[in-house]
């Protein structure tokens, strides 16, 4: 990995139930700062109400989540839909943090995110249209553009290439990389995706068994658990991870 080996939040024995259902049992994770963790984990196993318990939108029913000092109050959420207003124009998407919760003058809000939706390559004639008329690829840089207005130090993203093509889907993930660097941020990105695993991966936490198993892509590949081997070493693993090079 990359980062520092600076854990930003730390997640002790969080346990959730539903009923007599079981999702999340003694389960721990660390995040570092300056990485990019992949969140992966099969479907029902419990990686939306993790998210959303790092997210803060929810309170975890027992266990613990520490976040260092700066970054408690100071993160963004990239939902997988990109999460615009629709009756709000690009720009106004992107002015509503800064006027909302910063309480900045709606010209200064708009001279911001101005500038930084030209760093998107985001044009001024796109600036007034509604999230209707433009593309799903465009409504995702829009909504990166809303969540970065606000300079946080950890980036969530949800599904962030869900709905995109190929094509599209791999300039998203080099632009996640680019805004990672010239942000400095930490990234935690629920996926499924296993090109954007390979393409932006530090590390990989799996939810398996009510718990995680961390590590790089390299461990990933050579751990021995049923499900983890038949994710990166089933069929359609081994050819992604043959166009990626494999490492192990």
């Amino acid at each position: 990995m990359t980062g520092n080996l600076d854990a930003v939040i730390t997640v002790k024995g969080l346990i959730t139930k539903f009923g007599k259902q079981v999702i999340h049992s003694n389960l721990n994770l660390t995040i570092y700062r300056d990485e990019i963790l992949s969140l992966v984990g099969a479907s029902g196993a419990g990686k939306t109400i993790l998210f959303q318990y790092l997210t803060q939108l929810k309170h975890v029913q027992k266990g613990q989540i520490v976040y260092a000092p700066d970054v408690r109050n100071n993160n963004a959420i990239l939902f997988q839909t990109g999460g615009l207003i629709s009756s709000l124009s690009v720009i106004e998407n992107v002015m509503l943090p800064l006027v909302e919760t910063q309480h900045v003058l709606p010209e200064n809000a708009y001279k911001i995110a101005k500038k930084l939706l030209h760093r998107f390559n985001i044009v001024d004639q796109d600036f007034e249209k509604y999230p209707s008329n433009i593309s799903g690829g465009m409504v995702k840089r829009v909504g990166i553009a809303r969540a970065l207005v606000v300079n946080p130090k950890i980036l969530f993203l949800d599904e962030p290439t869900s709905g995109l093509d190929p094509i599209s889907a791999q300039e998203f993930d080099d632009f996640i990389l680019a805004i990672k660097r010239d942000f400095g941020l930490t990234c935690v990105i629920v996926t499924h995706d296993l090109h954007s695993i390979y393409n932006l991966s530090d590390r990989v936490a799996v939810i398996v068994d009510k718990k995680i198993i961390e590590g790089d892509l390299e461990s990933m590949v050579n751990n021995p658990h049923p499900w983890i081997q038949n994710y990166f070493n089933g069929k359609r693993g081994r050819q992604i991870r043959g166009c990626h090079g494999s490492k192990s």
